[in-house]
């Protein structure tokens, strides 16, 4: 799958959090899945995506993060020295693209089973649709814990609400938000300073950028994964079991 991209593009990795719950001392991207540090699988499957360059956002026990991933071709790193959130992560990054004009995939550094086809099948979408925004989503039965896609009665993404956020009906949605994007470069770094931290955690989020981008005629859109399992983060010992046997079956 290592085949050109049709346009330019580069991924950036969000890796700087702690994982708390993960009763590890290690950070949580560094933790191993069947010998094999969770971060390892999101990058290699970037890679395979045909995205060439990629830049890891540290910041929890950075030197541990750099170590795992710096075998890796073409990869860089920004410090986040503050956890403001996701807005902020790629925020960080703006120096690394310089005006670049390119597409930027952004992936989670906890979210190993989101395979190459997936990340791949985001970024033609993103093309084709020429979009401003390109969310990966998931159908879960028990989406307790994610920000949900709301859209409107023509099927419309409207809004990307962070649970602690939402409303008890806006809760009910079984869609959610994987944390995967597609943006255009330099436009999104323009926008990320429009968005404000006005929400329970004080933090900037990137899923604000969607109705900023709507708000002024962008095209945003969501493709939800055909294998809802791909969308598992890990937030827990149990969540690392299961991507554990996911990964064993080799179905990534």
């Amino acid at each position: 799958m290592t085949d050109n991209l049709p346009q330019p593009a580069k991924a950036v990795i969000l890796a700087a959090g702690k994982g708390t719950r993960m009763k590890s001392e290690l950070p949580k991207v560094a933790i191993p899945i069947n010998n094999k540090p969770i971060i390892s699988y999101v990058i290699e499957n970037v890679l395979s995506a045909g995205i060439k360059s990629i830049i890891v956002v540290v910041g929890y026990k950075k030197d541990q993060v750099i170590s795992i991933c710096e075998p890796y071709p073409n990869i860089s790193f920004v410090e986040q020295t503050e956890q403001l959130g996701t807005g902020h992560a790629l925020l960080c990054c703006e120096d690394r693209f310089k005006n670049l004009d390119t597409k930027v995939l952004v992936a989670c550094g906890d979210a190993p089973a989101i395979s190459a086809s997936s990340f791949r099948s985001l970024l033609d979408l993103h093309f084709k649709e020429n979009n401003s925004v390109t969310v990966l989503s998931a159908k879960l039965e028990k989406p307790t814990g994610y920000g949900r896609i709301l859209r409107d009665a023509n099927n419309h993404l409207v809004e990307i609400k962070e649970e602690k956020d939402a409303t008890s009906d806006e809760k009910t949605v079984q869609e959610i938000n994987t944390g995967t994007y597609v943006f255009n470069s330099p436009d999104v770094f323009k926008q990320l300073k429009r968005i404000g931290n006005e929400n329970v955690q004080k933090e900037y989020y990137l899923p604000d950028l969607i109705k900023i981008y709507r708000s002024i005629g962008g095209n945003v859109n969501a493709m939800q994964l055909s294998n809802s399992f791909e969308s598992l983060g890990i937030n827990s010992v149990e969540d690392l079991h299961q991507i554990s046997q996911f990964i064993k079956k080799d179905t990534i």
